[in-house]
This record gives structure tokens, C-alpha cells and sequence, in this order.
């Protein structure tokens, strides 16, 4: 198949799995064109069988705000026309899934046709697509897709209460990791010796928007660090990171915790971790505990959104109501606490990582997806 992928290609979950899955995709035999206005983050310079078309969004003094949703739209009609593909899978809601809508429409001309196959990955339907401004474009665009796909069940239903879609179904395909990018015993944690001092490494890593609750983070590390020496290792970027560092000076914690910016092998930094933490309030998946989990690290966070459906409570890592900071540092102090169960919760996050969420396995559903979309009637 000539499948054409649309992601967000900056830091955050969505577009690392959409980046990931177009890679296994042209590892598979498929050929694989990314349509975006930046080269994703997790994509090499050069892979066989995959193309990276940039979006140029012109500037013109008319235009306040350069319109991103129609150059990106007259891209994908180029691409899908010059290259004949078959699909176009669009990570998120809007803008992608409306843009692909509109190229569909412009290939009415005799150009082809194309099959929309849209992914929701979590703030396009909890908070972007719920506001006033883009309710209905986002219901459209859902509703106007061959296929729609979510990340979780707990997204799943989310769109469904959120939006009634009529006609709709949603099928829920989890993200996925590769197993041998994560295994622990291939890497070498690159903070040195001198650095962590022999102490516990409590790790984070996302994009610092408010959802995470990145203070959170810092209050829960004080409190597992007043009790067990530790680091904290703080991966990304984002508006909530000045706020996070003033929470760790407020805490007098500031020396103890290192903001390491956007990495994009992260792989390295998990290895050498003993706890991730996730607090977000609207998790709808939590890509980056699965990635955590991978490597054996057991994870504390919030009992939100999608997180139940990828850590197994008292399993692989412990969940607490979202806010309860005092509850999260005690569960922390209770796994890093005890030897015997962090090495439980290590091997069981590992083999359940690989298990449940195996790159393989996830794959194979997307492509049966796209079979069974080309073999349906297009949607219009």
C-alpha cells in the first residue's frame, strides 16, 4: 500500500506514534509519505521506502494568521495525486482530518480518489475539539472520515459522549513500542555517576503543557525526596517548564532536580531511571509510561483518562487520585522504598510492555484497518 501519514512532527506522543508506526510501515513493504511542515522528530534522515513532503505555508500581509489547514490541504492533493496513494492516515482530528477532507474533495476533478483514515489522540477531543470555535468542524471531520481510530477506551468514549457522532464507529487501536529499542540492557544511562551521586532517578518526561501538571510533578518528587534520596530528571519542553522551576526553588529541591530540554533518544535516559511519573489530569493514553514501563521502570501517576489501561495497579506501578501530590510521594516512597518490589514491578512493567503492546502485533491492526477501508465505499 502508499500510505500518506499527517501528524503534529514536534514534541508529544501523537506524533512520535505516528512517526513509529510509519517507519514499521515501510519495514513491512509499504511506502510511507509524511505530509507536514517539519520533518517528524523521531524520523531519521533517510529510511527506504519513506518520503517526507514539507508543507510551505506562504506568507502574505492579507494574512494575520498564515492559513497551515488549506496549504496543507493543497500538499496532500499533490502528494496523493503525484504519488497515487491509497490512504491518508491523519493523526488528530483537526486541522489533518479536515484538511484531507478538503484534498478528497479537490481530487473530484479526476485526479484519484483517497480513503481518510483519522487517529484521535486525546486533546483533539478533550479540550481543542469541545471548545465552542471547533466543535463542529471536529464532529465534521470525525463523522466525514472512512475510519476513525482511538488510542484508548477511555478516548473511545470520550468522543462518543463529547460529540454523538452519527454513524460513527471508533475502534480503539492502543499505541505500541518496540521492544528491542527499549530494552534496558542496551544502554547506557548518559547522566554521569557524579552527577545522580548514587541516588534514586525519578524521571518525567512530556511537553510541559498545562494537562501534564508539571508542578505536580516537582511536589511529588519533593515529597519522595524528603524521605529517599533521589533525582529528579525533568525530559521536554513547554510553557509549564518556568512554572516548574520556580516549584522546585519554592521547594528548595532546585539542586536536586535537572531540566534537560527536548531529547529525542530517550530510550538511554529510561534505562538508567527507577520511577517515572505521569500526573496528568487528561492522559488519554500515556505513551510515555508504556515507554517507561518497556524498560522496567515502574510508574507512579494519576488515576486519569487512559492511564488505568496501561498501568496495571499494584502490578506495574501505582496510581492516585489526580492532585493528591502527598498520595503519589507515598507510593513512590513505597516502591523505591523496598528493593524486592521495585524488582516485581520492574520485570512485570517489562514483560507486560511487551505483551499487551508489542510493535508487531499493533501494526498488523493498522494494516488490516486500511484493507478493510479500500475494500468500503468511500465516505463523503
Amino acid at each position: 500500500m502508499k500510505i500518506g501519514i499527517t501528524c503534529y512532527p514536534t514534541y508529544g506522543g501523537s506524533g512520535a506514534v505516528a512517526t513509529e508506526l510509519g517507519i514499521a510501515l515501510a519495514a513491512r513493504g509499504h511506502e510511507v509519505h509524511f505530509i507536514t511542515y517539519a520533518q517528524p522528530f523521531r524520523l531519521p534522515s533517510f529510511l527506504p521506502r519513506v518520503w517526507f513532503h514539507e508543507v510551505d505555508v506562504g506568507r502574505y500581509p492579507l494574512f494575520e494568521y498564515p492559513p497551515y489547514d488549506l496549504a496543507l490541504a493543497v500538499r496532500m492533493h499533490e502528494v496523493v495525486r503525484d504519488h497515487q496513494l491509497d490512504v491518508l492516515h491523519c493523526h488528530y482530528a483537526i486541522p489533518h482530518a479536515t484538511s484531507a477532507w478538503i484534498a478528497r474533495e479537490m481530487l473530484r476533478d479526476g485526479a484519484g480518489d483517497i480513503r481518510v483514515v483519522t487517529t484521535l489522540h486525546g486533546t483533539d477531543i478533550t479540550i481543542v475539539g469541545q471548545d465552542r470555535s471547533f466543535y463542529t468542524i471536529t464532529r465534521f471531520s470525525i463523522e466525514r472520515s472512512d475510519a476513525v481510530t482511538a488510542v484508548s477506551d477511555y478516548l473511545r468514549d470520550e468522543t462518543y459522549r463529547a460529540f454523538g457522532c452519527v454513524g460513527c464507529e471508533v475502534e480503539v487501536i492502543p499505541n505500541f513500542i518496540n521492544p528491542a529499542q527499549y530494552d534496558r540492557a542496551k544502554h547506557v544511562f548518559p547522566i554521569p555517576q557524579e552527577v545522580t551521586g548514587g541516588r534514586k532517578v525519578i524521571m518525567h518526561i512530556s511537553n510541559f503543557r498545562p494537562v501534564k501538571r508539571v508542578r505536580d510533578i516537582v511536589r511529588t518528587f519533593a515529597g519522595i525526596n524528603a524521605v529517599i534520596p533521589s533525582v529528579l530528571v525533568m525530559v521536554g519542553d513547554g510553557p509549564e517548564r518556568v512554572d516548574a522551576e520556580a516549584e522546585a526553588r519554592e521547594l528548595k529541591v532546585a539542586d536536586h532536580v535537572l531540566f534537560l530540554g527536548k531529547i529525542d533518544a530517550i530510550a538511554p535516559l529510561l534505562a538508567g531511571a527507577d520511577l517515572f511519573l505521569l500526573t496528568s489530569d487528561k492522559e488519554s493514553f500515556g505513551l510515555s509510561a508504556l515507554e517507561a514501563m518497556a524498560s522496567g521502570v515502574p510508574v507512579v501517576g494519576a488515576r486519569a483518562g487512559g492511564l488505568p489501561e496501561v498501568v496495571t495497579e499494584g502490578v506495574t506501578g501505582l496510581l492516585r487520585p489526580v492532585g493528591d501530590v502527598d498520595a503519589m510521594a507515598a507510593a513512590g516512597i513505597a516502591v523505591l522504598g523496598d528493593a524486592d518490589r521495585w524488582r516485581t514491578m520492574s520485570r512485570a512493567a517489562a514483560v507486560d510492555a511487551r505483551t499487551r503492546f508489542a510493535e508487531e502485533a499493533i501494526v498488523a491492526r493498522y494494516e488490516a484497518l486500511y484493507e478493510r477501508t479500500l475494500a468500503s465505499a468511500p465516505t463523503r
